[in-house]
């Protein structure tokens, strides 16, 4: 019995050691000291998108002067969200805003004068999630939306965060690339690659990542 016991105190403090060794070498390979080796995943696939207009709606989030205008990628982006914003509103798609900015900031604070809000599209709210204290939720219903196409800044912030908002409360969703800017080009990688493969598979199902020139209403 006496052995019996010795051999088990052995095989446990063999174990014990496999153990700490294990966690010791995961500790030493963490994403950190990988970062060099990590390799950027293949381009995401753009498919072009023809929508229905009376169930679509187009969502440009943020693109202020004060926060638009202090990135050059963002500035970029403006006559494309001014293209897909003009073919919106001839085909009769609903448009709506966020503002952000403060208390004080209205429409005429936005980065583009010809794609500002008009007169009951827009609320102020803050944070990535744009569902969260506005309107918007309420208004897509009331038109009975299916299909968001989001545009806006930042790609990583109301890009990913209104996109999965959406995709989560089952709306189809629409990301043209070139009308998402972030503060440098890894972010927008990232957020792409986010909302393309990367996410959560409620998000990432329903998300196409496409171009403006793509979307057909």
């Amino acid at each position: 019995m006496l052995e019996m016991r010795t051999l088990w105190r052995g095989a446990a403090a063999a174990v014990g050691a496999l153990i700490i060794a294990f966690a010791a070498s995961s500790a030493a390979n963490d994403i950190l000291n990988d970062w060099d080796t990590a390799k950027a995943p293949p381009k995401p696939e753009l498919k072009a998108v023809t929508v229905e207009a009376s169930t679509t709606a187009l969502l440009i989030l943020d693109m202020m002067k004060q926060n638009c205008g202090a990135r050059p990628r963002c500035v970029a982006t403006v006559p494309n969200v001014k293209r897909l914003h003009d073919a919106a509103r001839a085909a009769g798609v609903m448009v709506w805003y966020s503002l952000v900015g403060g208390a004080q900031a209205t429409p005429a604070d936005m980065i583009e004068p010809g794609f500002a809000a008009r007169d009951g599209e827009w609320s102020r709210t803050g944070g990535p999630d744009k569902f969260l204290g506005s309107n918007l939720e309420e208004k897509l219903k009331a038109r009975g939306i299916k299909t968001a196409i989001v545009c806006g800044t930042s790609f990583q912030g109301v890009g990913i965060g209104t996109g999965s908002g959406l995709a989560q409360r089952g709306y189809k969703v629409i990301i043209p690339i070139d009308c998402l800017s972030s503060e440098d080009p890894y972010m927008e990688q990232y957020a792409a690659w986010h909302l393309f493969k990367g996410g959560p598979a409620v998000v990432t199902s329903n998300t196409t990542l496409t171009r403006s020139s793509m979307v057909k209403f």
